[in-house]
């Protein structure tokens, strides 16, 4: 569904991404594993349009999408939750969810998408009234994947969703992005718990230096003894 060929992107004289080519389809969810400054980040910022691809091609569903602005990219079905959520914490829960079906794309589904977020997370329908800084740092990353939801995302990159969550509360968020998955979106996970997220991954890429290094399927990344010695804390 989506497909990122030979992508570069530098910050001045310093080349972030070297020649990056993954994909990701329909119903699938893909996880990037790497070191902190790996261009794990600028690589989903690329994709969303934050950031400009310095050479390389951007397909979504058969259309490129190289450059085009962050809105139409979202237009076109791509949907980001950033590292550090980017919630607006003076607005209640229901105020957030609904500024995602902003996107034209999204306001003839926004009954539904509402619908599907509250049954994802039924917290958030106990709280639609909520002032959202008021909420637990696992409550808002479930506002700010509704609110992406919201937007009728084909896929949806994710940076970082469990950073500073409790374990309990990672596990339900792992389960929901299964559930996610399960419902047909794309999903591409940026994430520090490898062992987590290589047990609902469909496949992987290992990214170093900002260049692809490694790539598989969930299962055969967490068996493969060098990724247990760099990312799962074994050996």
């Amino acid at each position: 569904m989506i497909e990122i060929s030979n992508v570069w992107a530098v910050y001045g004289k310093h080349a972030a991404l070297n020649g990056v080519s993954l994909n990701v389809g329909r119903g699938e969810l893909v996880v990037i594993l790497g070191a902190n400054g790996a261009g794990k980040t600028t690589l989903l910022k690329v994709i969303g349009g934050l950031v400009p691809a310095a050479s390389g091609k951007i397909v979504m569903a058969s259309k490129d999408i190289t450059g085009v602005p962050a809105h139409d990219i979202v237009e076109a079905g791509v949907a980001l939750v950033p590292e550090g959520r980017g919630i607006f914490g003076e607005m209640t829960v229901r105020e957030n969810l609904l500024l995602g079906a902003f996107p034209q794309r999204a306001r003839p589904k926004e009954a539904d998408n509402l619908a599907l977020v509250l049954t994802l997370f039924p917290r958030l329908k106990e709280r639609l009234t909520q002032t959202v800084r008021t909420m637990s740092g696992g409550e808002q990353q479930m506002v700010a994947i509704g609110r992406a939801l919201m937007t009728a995302p084909d896929i949806l990159l994710l940076d970082e969703p469990s950073l500073g969550l409790s374990p309990i509360m990672c596990k339900e968020l792992f389960q929901i992005l299964a559930r996610i998955r399960d419902a047909g979106l794309g999903i591409l996970l940026v994430e520090q718990n490898a062992k987590q997220s290589l047990k609902i991954a469909d496949r992987g890429y290992l990214i170093e230096s900002g260049r692809i290094v490694g790539e598989g399927t969930g299962a055969a990344l967490k068996e493969d003894p060098a990724v247990q010695r760099a990312y799962l804390g074994a050996g």
